[in-house]
């Protein structure tokens, strides 16, 4: 019973430190063989991502070229398969992404109200069961966006939904900072953050703009994880990867960023290190393809960022610097002379 309460100590000892949660800081403590405890001690945890590009559509009355995304998709999770990725990441809109014109109903030259009966719901959810039942059989987790359908009159929600390698949805993100488009005429917001975790990395989602807001990946950062998957349609040349990769560094953790193929002139998908550097990205001619990295905290492009950086950021929050502040009259001054 002491030996449980000393560990239970240590591990409230770091959170308050580093300003972690309880159970975000019983992560970094491992038993030793003779029953010690030992902090910073765990093995580096490592997971193969694969994150694509594909062409996205707009029509979602169009049962033909939904089946055609499905049948895309599907092939870059063998792919991604073939590659040994546990998790395959695909862009926004990787089935269909609805045209605003396309779904209006002051449409086709003028945006207004969607009108989501236009939406082949049932040929959209049998090539997301598609999508499923591969991922089962290729043992592969899969986060796939598609809007997902609500009790009318209630517009769907613009979501990523996390398919487990067992065939399952394990949870699904919601996209929760809409455009004012999207907000006004085509979804519902979704309301939380959504976590999990594959071979002990722990995965954070988000989708659309929301790469234009930095309290939505410091959120993450706060919950632990080690990667954020970023699912976008919207670009605007080049600005949004830029963004993405200020994030990874900021928060020192790995973002794979997905887009589609129509975008990969100025912005291809791939894999941002916690140092911000670019690990692997799609071809730039607009290719469907995956780009496949290991998500390594023992890699050179890892480590300092997570052993070193992202600690002492949480430490620097939490209050670190109180107790080497001084008062000194040189100091209240603000103008005292050099």
């Amino acid at each position: 019973m002491t030996s449980r309460r000393n560990f239970k100590r240590q591990v409230r000892a770091r959170a308050a430190k580093t300003g972690e949660s309880y159970t975000s800081a019983l992560r970094h403590f491992r038993p030793t063989p003779s029953g010690d405890v030992m902090s910073e001690a765990r093995t580096p945890r490592s997971v193969r991502l694969a994150v694509a590009q594909t062409p996205v559509r707009e029509d979602p009355r169009d049962v033909a070229a939904l089946r055609e995304s499905g049948r895309q998709v599907r092939a870059l999770m063998r792919e991604a398969a073939a590659q040994d990725a546990r998790i395959v990441h695909f862009p926004e809109g990787a089935i269909c992404f609805p045209g605003k014109l396309v779904m209006s109903v002051d449409g086709p030259d003028a945006v207004g109200p969607a009108d989501w009966d236009r939406c082949q719901w049932p040929a959209l959810q049998a090539e997301l069961a598609a999508v499923a039942e591969l991922a089962r059989e290729l043992r592969l987790w899969t986060v796939i966006a598609s809007p997902h359908r609500l009790t009318g009159p209630n517009r769907p929600h613009n979501s990523l939904y996390v398919v487990s390698d067992r065939g399952g949805v394990v949870t699904r993100y919601d996209e929760r900072q809409l455009s004012r488009t999207k907000v006004s005429y085509l979804y519902s917001p979704g309301a939380s953050p959504v976590v999990f975790d594959v071979d002990g990395v722990r995965f954070g989602c988000l989708l659309g703009m929301e790469v234009h807001y930095p309290e939505l990946f410091a959120e993450y950062e706060k919950r632990d994880v080690d990667c954020v998957l970023l699912s976008t349609t919207g670009v605007s040349p080049g600005n949004a990867a830029v963004q993405a990769q200020g994030h990874a560094a900021g928060n020192s953790y790995w973002v794979s960023f997905s887009v589609p193929t129509q975008h990969a002139a100025t912005a291809p998908s791939g894999v941002i290190a916690p140092n911000g550097d670019w690990l692997d990205r799609c071809p730039a001619d607009g290719s469907p393809w995956v780009a496949v990295v290991d998500l390594d905290e023992g890699a050179s492009s890892a480590v300092e960022a997570v052993t070193h950086a992202r600690p002492w950021r949480r430490a620097s929050r939490a209050g670190v610097y109180a107790e080497h502040r001084v008062t000194d009259p040189r100091s209240e001054d603000r103008t005292a002379a050099f």
